[in-house]
């Protein structure tokens, strides 16, 4: 039997805390070392326990603005092995830029309600741990709509199957599930991602990262 996944999990509100803690347990691939309420205390929990990796909510006591990934760079700087899933309330692109704007390994960026998703939520844990990303799709959509509509945006220059390419592989999809989901050869979706990689200036990035850096590059054009 594997070993089970160590988590920490950070969540001011104590009943959902619990639950899913309970929930993460009850997978029987999970073990939560720590369940705490506040950013500082996952700050000191990583550093006492060092868990294969964090399930965080972003806004925590003080400020409730921004701690949970405040906490997430801290700690993916001090322990690069360890995963960061950061969960949100809605699909926020300011938020999902913020967390990922200096790079994109070993995050996941998820809404709140995949908590109920354990094979989805499970899946983002692992894929942070093996040191790759995972954006919740409805968070996708909002980054592609906003950034979308801009005249000079890199999106502009992408064909519609290109965008739906683009869509699948900012979730953390093989190149052999995103062709499954549109129903087209793994070498088409070869051809579009390359084609994708080129347009958005991500030619010379290493292969592992520049999936969910397609995702952001149009971020970065317009900041």
């Amino acid at each position: 039997m594997p070993e089970p996944l160590r988590i920490v999990i950070a969540e001011d509100n104590y009943l959902v805390r619990e639950g899913t803690r309970r929930l993460l347990e009850d997978s029987g691939e999970v073990e939560v070392v720590a369940a705490v309420g506040t950013a500082e205390e996952l700050v000191d929990a990583v550093d006492r326990l060092i868990p294969h990796a964090v399930l965080t909510d972003i806004r925590m006591p003080p400020g409730h603005d921004m701690e949970g990934i405040h906490a997430a760079h801290r700690i993916r700087a001090q322990h690069p092995r360890v995963g960061v899933v950061v969960l949100s309330q809605h699909a926020d692109d300011a938020y999902a830029f913020e967390l990922l704007k200096d790079g994109t390994a070993g995050f996941a960026y998820l809404l709140k309600e995949r908590v109920g998703d354990m094979d989805e939520l499970l899946r983002a844990l692992r894929e942070t741990i093996a040191g790759r990303s995972v954006i919740d799709p409805v968070v996708v959509e909002a980054l592609l709509a906003r950034r979308g509509k801009l005249a000079h945006s890199p999106l502009a220059t992408l064909t519609p199957r290109e965008k739906d390419v683009l869509r699948e592989m900012a979730q953390g999809k093989t190149n052999a599930a995103v062709a499954e989901s549109l129903s087209v050869s793994e070498s088409a979706v070869e051809k579009y991602g390359n084609a994708i990689f080129s347009k958005l200036g991500l030619s010379e990035e290493p292969q592992v990262h520049r999936r969910v850096a397609a995702v952001l590059a149009f971020l970065r054009a317009s900041n």
